[in-house]
C-alpha cells in the first residue's frame, strides 16, 4: 500500500519545499486538489524537486474542461513526470459547475462517465487510431496532424474518479482505473455501500474488482499526548463537521446510529456558527470518521484499516501539521516507511 500527503493550493516555492521534505520523509507521493488555482503548474514544480514522487490530482475539475483539452494536459504531464502522474478526475457539485464556471451539470454520473470515455479516446487520437468518439455528451471527431502532441513513453496514464454515491461508485467500476474515496467515511461506509457498487460497476463492464485502486484520504491524528493531538483532532472535527452538514451525505451518521447529526449539522452551518459545528463531532464519531492514536501505533492502524482494501492511503492532516510543527516530519516519515514497508 503507498501512503500520499494531500496538498493544498500553495506558492510554486512551498509547493517545492513541501515536495521534498515529504519525498526525502519515505512518501510515495502527493495528491494536489482543485480549489483556488489549478494544479498543473503547481504538478511539474513538484516533479523538478522531487522527480521520485508519484503525482495526482485529487481531484480536477471535469466538466468545465473539454475532455480534448484535458487529454492533452495530462499527456503533457505524463511526459514530464517520466510516467509518475495519474489524473483524477471529479463532477463537483452544481452550485460551483453552474454558478462559479457557467458550464452545465446534469446528469452528472453519465457525463463523468461519457468524459471518462472522451479522454481515453483522445489519447488513442494522440497515439495514431482515428478519433471516434460519439457519446451523448462529448463527440469527438477531428484530430488534425498539426492538433497531435509528440509522442512519449508514458501514454498509458491511469485515470481515476472522485465517487460517493452508489450511481457514481457504479460508474467508477466501469470506466476508471482507480476510485478516490471521499474523506468523509466510515469503515461500514466502505464495506457496505461503496464495494458492493463497486463489484456492481466492474461486472457491468466485464472487469475484476481489481482492476480499480481505491485512492483513500484519511484523517490521521497522531500524537503521545492529548495535548499533542489537540490541534489534529479540531481540524478533523471540523472537517468532519463541514463535509458531514451536506445533506446527501446524511446516511454517513445515520448508518451508524448517529441520526439527525447531518440536519443539526446543516443548521449550525446556516447560522455561520462553524465552532458549533465542530462540538457536535462527538469522541465516538471522531474514531469512525479519523484514525485517532500514539505515533507508533498510527502505522499499524492505517495498515489494519486500510490494507486489505485500497491501493493508495492519502494523509490528509499531515501537511498542515509539518507546517505548523517542522519537526513532526521525521514522525510521519517513520509513519510513511512503516505503511510501505508492510
Amino acid at each position: 500500500m503507498h501512503i500520499d500527503v494531500m496538498t493544498q493550493p500553495a506558492a510554486p516555492a512551498d509547493v517545492a519545499r513541501l515536495a521534498r521534505t515529504v519525498a526525502d520523509a519515505g512518501f510515495s507521493g502527493l495528491v494536489f486538489t482543485e480549489m483556488s488555482q489549478p494544479p498543473w503548474l503547481s504538478i511539474a514544480t513538484a516533479h523538478e524537486a522531487a522527480p521520485e514522487l508519484d503525482l495526482s490530482t485529487g481531484i480536477a475539475v471535469a466538466f468545465p474542461r473539454s475532455p480534448m483539452i484535458m487529454a492533452q494536459t495530462a499527456w503533457e504531464l505524463a511526459e514530464i513526470t517520466g510516467g509518475r502522474f495519474r489524473l483524477g478526475l471529479g463532477s463537483q457539485v452544481r452550485a460551483h459547475i453552474e454558478r462559479r464556471y457557467g458550464v452545465e451539470f446534469e446528469p452528472p454520473v453519465a457525463r463523468l462517465r461519457d468524459y471518462v470515455r472522451a479522454v481515453r479516446a483522445s489519447w488513442a487520437g494522440f497515439r495514431g487510431e482515428p478519433l471516434r468518439h460519439e457519446g451523448d455528451y462529448y463527440r469527438l471527431s477531428l484530430l488534425p496532424a498539426m492538433g497531435v502532441p509528440r509522442r512519449h513513453a508514458h501514454e498509458d496514464i491511469r485515470v481515476d474518479i472522485a465517487a460517493v454515491g452508489r450511481a457514481m461508485v457504479r460508474a467508477a467500476g466501469e470506466v476508471a482505473d482507480g476510485i478516490h474515496v471521499h474523506p468523509f467515511h466510515s469503515l461500514a461506509y466502505l464495506r457496505q455501500r461503496l464495494l458492493p457498487a463497486l463489484e456492481e460497476g466492474t461486472a457491468k463492464a466485464g472487469r475484476d474488482r481489481d482492476d480499480v485502486d481505491l485512492i483513500v484520504p484519511v484523517f490521521a491524528v497522531p500524537g503521545d499526548s492529548p495535548g499533542e493531538r489537540a490541534p489534529g483532532e479540531q481540524l478533523a472535527r471540523q472537517q468532519i463537521a463541514f463535509y458531514g452538514s451536506t445533506k446527501n451525505y446524511a446516511y454517513q451518521f445515520d448508518d451508524l446510529g448517529f441520526e439527525g447529526t447531518s440536519a443539526r449539522l446543516n443548521e449550525r452551518l446556516k447560522a455561520g456558527d462553524m465552532a458549533g459545528m465542530a462540538a457536535l463531532i462527538t469522541d465516538e464519531m471522531l474514531e469512525h470518521f479519523a484514525v485517532v492514536c500514539p505515533w507508533d501505533d498510527l502505522a499499524d492502524r492505517l495498515v489494519e484499516r486500510y490494507g486489505a482494501m485500497a491501493a493508495r492511503v492519502v494523509m490528509y492532516t499531515a501537511a498542515p501539521d509539518i507546517a505548523r510543527r517542522p519537526d513532526n516530519a521525521a514522525r510521519w516519515g517513520e509513519v510513511a516507511r512503516a505503511v510501505r514497508a508492510a
